[in-house]
Protein backbone atom coordinates (compact mmCIF):
# COMPACT_ATOMS: atom_id res chain seq x y z
CA UNK A 1 0.00 0.00 0.00
CA UNK A 2 1.77 3.50 -0.65
CA UNK A 3 1.08 5.87 1.55
CA UNK A 4 -0.98 8.89 1.32
CA UNK A 5 1.29 11.96 1.82
CA UNK A 6 -1.79 14.55 1.35
CA UNK A 7 -4.26 15.55 4.17
CA UNK A 8 -3.81 15.98 7.43
CA UNK A 9 -2.77 12.26 8.41
CA UNK A 10 -0.03 12.13 5.82
CA UNK A 11 1.63 15.60 6.80
CA UNK A 12 1.10 14.28 10.50
CA UNK A 13 3.03 11.06 9.56
CA UNK A 14 5.45 12.31 7.31
CA UNK A 15 6.45 15.35 10.47
CA UNK A 16 7.02 12.31 12.55
CA UNK A 17 8.50 10.53 10.45
CA UNK A 18 10.86 13.01 9.83
CA UNK A 19 11.62 14.10 13.59
CA UNK A 20 11.51 10.37 14.40
CA UNK A 21 14.30 10.03 11.99
CA UNK A 22 15.96 12.83 13.15
CA UNK A 23 16.13 11.54 17.06
CA UNK A 24 17.28 7.90 16.38
CA UNK A 25 19.81 9.33 14.10
CA UNK A 26 23.46 9.95 15.82
CA UNK A 27 24.07 13.36 14.95
CA UNK A 28 28.14 13.00 13.88
CA UNK A 29 30.87 16.10 13.87
CA UNK A 30 30.72 18.04 11.00
CA UNK A 31 34.37 19.29 9.60
CA UNK A 32 34.64 22.19 7.84
CA UNK A 33 38.02 22.26 5.84
CA UNK A 34 40.01 24.45 3.36
CA UNK A 35 42.33 22.99 1.20
CA UNK A 36 43.66 25.05 -1.90
CA UNK A 37 41.02 27.07 -1.39
CA UNK A 38 38.48 24.79 -1.99
CA UNK A 39 35.68 24.52 0.94
CA UNK A 40 34.85 21.08 1.85
CA UNK A 41 32.15 19.20 4.61
CA UNK A 42 32.80 15.74 5.92
CA UNK A 43 32.80 13.61 9.01
CA UNK A 44 36.12 12.71 8.96
CA UNK A 45 38.70 15.83 10.51
CA UNK A 46 40.55 17.64 8.52
CA UNK A 47 43.83 16.81 6.55
CA UNK A 48 47.58 17.98 8.09
CA UNK A 49 47.28 20.14 4.93
CA UNK A 50 44.45 22.18 5.31
CA UNK A 51 44.78 25.99 5.52
CA UNK A 52 41.92 26.37 7.78
CA UNK A 53 39.51 23.50 9.56
CA UNK A 54 36.70 23.67 12.37
CA UNK A 55 33.97 21.76 13.64
CA UNK A 56 30.41 22.88 13.45
CA UNK A 57 28.31 22.60 16.10
CA UNK A 58 25.56 19.86 15.83
CA UNK A 59 21.66 21.20 16.44
CA UNK A 60 19.86 19.24 19.31
CA UNK A 61 17.84 16.31 18.00
CA UNK A 62 13.96 17.67 18.30
CA UNK A 63 11.85 15.59 21.09
CA UNK A 64 9.42 13.44 19.87
CA UNK A 65 5.98 14.99 20.48
CA UNK A 66 3.76 12.25 22.04
CA UNK A 67 0.61 14.00 20.73
CA UNK A 68 1.78 13.42 17.48
CA UNK A 69 3.04 9.64 17.95
CA UNK A 70 -0.84 8.86 19.36
CA UNK A 71 -1.93 10.74 16.51
CA UNK A 72 -0.22 8.42 14.20
CA UNK A 73 -1.12 5.56 15.89
CA UNK A 74 -4.74 6.28 14.97
CA UNK A 75 -3.88 7.00 11.55
CA UNK A 76 -2.53 3.73 11.00
CA UNK A 77 -5.23 2.01 12.48
CA UNK A 78 -7.53 3.86 10.46
CA UNK A 79 -5.79 3.38 7.22
CA UNK A 80 -5.87 -0.39 8.71
CA UNK A 81 -9.53 -0.69 9.23
CA UNK A 82 -10.24 1.40 5.83
CA UNK A 83 -7.84 -1.38 3.93
CA UNK A 84 -9.44 -4.47 5.32
CA UNK A 85 -12.59 -3.13 4.58
CA UNK A 86 -11.26 -2.62 0.75
CA UNK A 87 -10.03 -5.82 0.67
CA UNK A 88 -13.56 -7.45 2.05
CA UNK A 89 -15.01 -5.21 -0.50
CA UNK A 90 -12.74 -6.48 -3.62
CA UNK A 91 -13.01 -9.96 -2.48
CA UNK A 92 -17.28 -10.09 -2.73
CA UNK A 93 -17.17 -7.99 -6.27
CA UNK A 94 -14.76 -10.71 -7.28
CA UNK A 95 -17.08 -13.66 -6.10
CA UNK A 96 -20.28 -11.87 -7.40
CA UNK A 97 -17.81 -11.66 -10.86
CA UNK A 98 -17.21 -15.13 -10.83
CA UNK A 99 -20.54 -16.17 -10.30
CA UNK A 100 -22.02 -14.05 -13.12
CA UNK A 101 -19.32 -15.23 -15.40
CA UNK A 102 -20.44 -18.95 -14.47
CA UNK A 103 -24.26 -17.73 -15.13
CA UNK A 104 -23.34 -16.45 -18.45
CA UNK A 105 -21.30 -19.44 -19.34
CA UNK A 106 -24.37 -21.47 -18.16
CA UNK A 107 -26.87 -19.47 -20.21
CA UNK A 108 -24.54 -20.00 -22.98
CA UNK A 109 -24.33 -23.62 -22.88
CA UNK A 110 -28.45 -23.45 -22.81
CA UNK A 111 -28.28 -21.62 -25.84
CA UNK A 112 -26.02 -23.88 -27.87
CA UNK A 113 -28.41 -26.73 -27.19
CA UNK A 114 -31.38 -24.80 -27.99
CA UNK A 115 -29.50 -23.63 -31.01
CA UNK A 116 -28.83 -27.47 -31.74
CA UNK A 117 -32.14 -28.54 -31.38
CA UNK A 118 -34.12 -26.15 -33.15
CA UNK A 119 -31.51 -27.08 -36.41
CA UNK A 120 -32.25 -30.68 -35.76
CA UNK A 121 -35.91 -29.99 -36.15
CA UNK A 122 -35.92 -28.12 -39.18
CA UNK A 123 -33.81 -30.90 -40.85
CA UNK A 124 -36.22 -33.39 -39.79
CA UNK A 125 -38.91 -30.78 -41.08
CA UNK A 126 -37.08 -30.68 -44.54
CA UNK A 127 -36.70 -34.96 -44.56
CA UNK A 128 -40.58 -35.45 -42.99
CA UNK A 129 -42.77 -37.09 -45.53
CA UNK A 130 -46.22 -36.23 -47.04
CA UNK A 131 -48.34 -37.61 -43.65
CA UNK A 132 -45.26 -36.03 -41.26
CA UNK A 133 -44.50 -33.16 -42.37
CA UNK A 134 -47.07 -31.25 -40.25
CA UNK A 135 -46.06 -32.89 -36.79
CA UNK A 136 -42.18 -32.09 -38.05
CA UNK A 137 -42.96 -28.55 -38.88
CA UNK A 138 -44.63 -27.67 -35.72
CA UNK A 139 -41.71 -29.31 -33.74
CA UNK A 140 -39.69 -27.20 -35.78
CA UNK A 141 -41.48 -23.78 -35.20
CA UNK A 142 -41.64 -24.70 -31.43
CA UNK A 143 -37.34 -25.20 -31.24
CA UNK A 144 -37.53 -21.25 -32.62
CA UNK A 145 -39.79 -20.16 -30.34
CA UNK A 146 -38.15 -21.98 -27.26
CA UNK A 147 -34.49 -20.29 -28.65
CA UNK A 148 -35.85 -16.95 -29.20
CA UNK A 149 -38.04 -17.06 -25.50
CA UNK A 150 -34.88 -18.50 -23.82
CA UNK A 151 -31.84 -16.47 -26.07
CA UNK A 152 -33.24 -13.66 -27.46
CA UNK A 153 -30.37 -11.24 -28.32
Amino acid sequence: MQPHLYGPVGVMTTALLCATTLHTVHAQDIHKCIVDGKVSYGDTPCPATATSASTLARPAAPQVDPAAAASLARARKEAAALEKTRVARDEHEAKLDARAAQVAATHERKCGKLRLNRQWADDDARRATAATVDAARLKARRAAELLALECAR
